[in-house]
This record gives structure tokens, sequence and C-alpha cells, in this order.
């Protein structure tokens, strides 16, 4: 192997020709956003594969802007000052970042504040940053091409809740459909004259009108916004969830129902400490708790996913090509991943054609993760041989890797766990793996055993020194190497391709100089 890049294929293969490579692409490779909400003001810088970001940078100052303005019909003051004294150091930061020039976007409590157009010059006048006040239905775009850069061509209801306003969007074959803004925001809801009441006959009057506007809307819902991430830690901790990633974080009908009825009898702050939620946070999840029940009970959605991605992520997807759009984000990430790290870049493709046949018959979902983990085989070989599994484990299930429910995370990161060591018992991950049953895991367990065996016959990228015949009704695995392979079978590969037959239950047979 020289190291050197063999992703030739057409774009739309599997190891096609990664785009962070191409200039379009590399001009998104550093971009900052600065999204000036109701409640938070945000910069994010995004780095890395432009198809699935890093976020190089990413900082949050919780202003309240839209607090109070229920009575008076202005900014908060002091909120005021603080997102101005937030958007100078954002501004610094990204030029010493290289992130400029920042796109700045404000939404509810600009848009509808008697002084947001004073604000924006005093902002302009300062820091020389221009704020573009969108309208909700641009927001609600906006927060729609944020979910479709994690899951490229879905179909579903995005909902996205700020501090002053709640907006709906449709998403379908990647494309965004109607949308609609609405006032249904916690920090209105909590100024509201009439108590409990009054606010919950106005949450189920609204929502009525929603439903008119939106038509029947059965399929995924996408929960984007703050308040809706804080539920789903509190979710998470009424049920004793194991794995921490809010992206892709599922909840049923049901589960939001008992959640609700959680925080309506909870100690908030024993219940804000024990998840790590700020008070600012936490003063206003009773509310966004109340509007969720009625949003799930109304809408009657299938399932239920939290989206990290919203508005931040929708103003970089805007700027994409469609070909970048079209790409799918974790085998573009994965290529990153490997381009950056692996000792022998182009490898994992390489194996991938190797070990391929053990998953001919595999669907399409799984074959895309066998994909994914043949690029990222190599890319921790820095750590301490000791803990380089459970770094491999750790880093795949939590990374900000794109288009992974939670199972498939831990799938993903139990094979990598097997790359380097053969028993998965006995780790701080035990837990995770009950996210996965017994046949996923042993599945895991095959891939991870035949990337440790495949990575041992490196070659030349000219040649495949052999290829895997598996036959899973008779259960038998052949080995065929070319006679300049054969010396790579020596002592540890006989070993490893013997745990390998023994994952998958099978007899082994080794054959060298015959194809």
């Amino acid at each position: 192997m020289d190291g050197s890049d063999h992703s030739v294929a057409d774009d739309g293969e599997p190891f096609g020709r990664p785009l962070f490579r191409d200039a379009s692409a590399r001009a998104l490779s550093r971009v900052g956003v600065v999204d000036v909400g109701s409640n938070s003001v945000r910069l994010v810088v995004f780095d890395g594969a432009a198809r699935s970001p890093a976020y190089f940078y990413n900082e949050k100052i919780m202003c309240a802007l839209g607090a109070g303005f229920a009575e008076t019909g202005r900014l908060n003051p002091e909120g005021r000052a603080r997102a101005l004294a937030a958007l100078a150091r954002f501004q610094l930061l990204a030029e010493g970042m290289g992130a400029t020039p920042l796109t700045v976007v404000a939404t509810a409590a600009v848009r509808d504040a008697a002084d947001g157009a004073e604000f924006r010059a005093e902002v302009e006048g300062e820091t020389g940053l221009k704020l573009w006040v969108i309208d909700g239905r641009e927001e609600a775009r906006l927060s729609a091409q944020g979910v479709l850069l994690g899951w490229p061509g879905s179909y579903g209801l995005v909902c996205d809740i700020g501090g002053s306003s709640m907006e709906l969007a449709e998403i379908f074959e990647g494309r965004v459909g109607r949308r609609v803004s609405s006032q249904l925001g916690p920090l209105r809801l909590r100024d509201m004259p009439g108590g409990k009441k009054a606010r919950t006959a106005h949450i189920a009057e609204v929502m009525e009108q929603l439903a008119a506007e939106m038509g029947p809307q059965h399929n995924r819902l996408f929960l984007v916004g703050g308040s809706w991430r804080a539920i789903a830690r509190i979710d998470m901790e009424r049920r004793g969830y194991p794995l921490h990633v809010l992206h892709e974080y599922r909840m049923t009908a049901k589960a939001v129902s008992q959640t609700v009825k959680f925080i309506e009898k909870a100690d908030l702050e024993a219940l804000r400490t024990a998840c790590n939620i700020s008070s600012s946070r936490m003063s206003l999840v009773p509310y966004a708790a109340e509007v969720l029940g009625r949003l799930v009970r109304r809408f009657q959605p299938k399932d239920i996913a939290l989206s990290s991605y919203g508005i931040r992520e929708g103003l970089l997807y805007e700027q994409m090509p469609q070909r970048l759009r079209d790409r799918d984000p974790l085998i573009e990430s994965c290529l990153f991943s490997e381009a950056k790290d692996a000792r022998l870049p182009g490898f994992g493709r390489k194996l991938h054609e190797f070990i391929r046949p053990l998953f001919r018959n595999a669907p399409e979902a799984k074959k895309r993760l066998v994909q994914a983990a043949c690029l990222l085989h190599d890319v921790s070989w820095r750590a301490h041989p000791d803990y380089r599994a459970e770094i491999c484990f750790d880093n795949a299930t939590r990374a900000n890797l794109g288009g992974l429910k939670h199972s498939e995370r831990v799938f993903l990161g139990l094979a990598l766990m097997h790359r380097y060591r053969n028993k998965r018992e006995g780790t701080r991950f035990d837990r995770l793996y009950d996210l996965l049953d017994e046949p996923e895991r042993n599945e895991a367990e095959v891939l991870g055993k035949a990337m440790r065996f495949g990575a041992m016959l490196w070659m030349s990228n000219e040649e495949q020194p052999g290829e895997l015949r598996w036959f899973p009704k008779k259960k038998i695995l052949q080995l065929h190497l070319s006679a300049d392979a054969a010396p790579l079978y020596g002592e540890v590969a006989e070993a490893r391709f013997q745990s390998l037959g023994a994952a998958l239950g099978a007899e082994i047979s080794v054959n060298i100089g015959r194809r």
C-alpha cells in the first residue's frame, strides 16, 4: 500500500470520490453561522467533511431576548445587551478561526419586537455584522433543511421550537413542502395571563389551526430545538437509557405522555441537576412539555426522532450543491476520517471488497454499516493498544456521524471493538449492547473479526491478495490466497481466521495458489 488515494469510482458508488476534496465542498470547509433566537444566541463553526461536518466551534449564550415580550412588545433590555456582547465576541472569534464572513440570522424575537430594527442597526454599527431577519416560514424551511442534512430523503414533519415561536414543515424526497409558524414558544406561554387553564385552551386552539394548515402528518416527527432536547434528556433519565446521544434519539407517543406527566410531578431543580440542564432552559421545559404532549396527540406520528440539526445546519445545507446534498452523510464522513487519520488511506475500500462476501445477503442498511466500518477500521491506530478497542467503540457511538440510529451506532462501535479485541464482555459499555439483539451482536462480531483478519493481508492496491468464499447454508468458509500472498498467512493471521470461522460457526479451509 502506498497511501495514495485510489477512490476514483463514480460519485454514485459506495466508495466514490469523496466530495470533501472537490473545490465546491472545500469552500464549505469552515463556515460560521450565528442564530439569534428568542432564548439564546449561538455561534457554530463547521469544518471537516462538508456533507457531514464536524462542529469546529460551538458556543451558546442564554440571552432571553424574548423574555417579557408579551407585556412590552419589545426586546428584553438585559437580553439585548447580552446579545450585543455575544455577537461582538463571536465576530472576533470567527476572524481568528478564518470563519468569516459570518452568516447571522435572527428569528421571532427580533422580527416581532417594536425595537427589532433598532437592535439590528446597533449590531451592525458596533460589530459590522448584518442580521438577516427571517420570517416564520423561512425559519421552518431552514430548520427542515437542517434535518435533511442528517436524514437525506426523509419523510415526515419537522417541528422546531424556539423561545417565542414554533414552526412546522413537512419534508419528502429531500424537499421541503408546506410550512407554518405559530407563537407557541415557551417564553410567550410563560408570560400568558390566565394560568394553566387558559394556556391549555390556547395551545389546543392553535394546534387545531396548525393541523388544518398542514393536513395529515402521520410519518416521523422530527423535533428540533433546545426545549425538545431538554425533554429528551429527561426522557432518557426516566427510562435509564444508556446512550446519552441526543441526535436520533427515539421516543414513542406513549413515552412522551409518560415524560410529560413525569415533568409535572417532578422536583424541577433536582431533575435539572440530574439531567445537566441549565436553569434558564429548565424554567421553560414545563411549558414546552405541554406543547409537545398536545402536538403528539393531535398529529399522531408513527415515531418521534430528536434532531440536533436545525436552522444552523440548514444554513450550511443551503450553500451545498445538489450533488453534495445527495451524498450519504455517514459514508462521506467516514471517507474524510480515513483520509485524515488512517495509516493507509484507501485500504478501507480494499478491505470492504475482501469481506463483502460475508454480507452478500444482508439488507442495504446493514451493507452501509459494513462500508462505514471498513473505512473507520484503522483511524484509531494512534491510541494505546490497551485502550484501542474501547476508544473505537466510544468514537463510533458518540462521534458526530450523521444518518445513524442509536442501534446502528452501537453495531458500528461493536464491530470496530472486535477489530481489535476478540471478546466484548468486561468493558464499561456492556449496558449499551442491550440496544442490539443477540443476532445483531453476533453479526457485529463477525464483521469486526473479518476486518481484524483482512487487515493482515496488506499488499499493493493494484492487486487483491485473495478472496473469501462463504456458503452460509453449508456453513463453509473458504480462504483463497494467491501464491504471492501466501507469506502473509502466518501464525497470527491463521489464528484470526480461525476466530472468524468460530464466530460464523463455520468449517474453514485455506487454498493457496488456486482461485
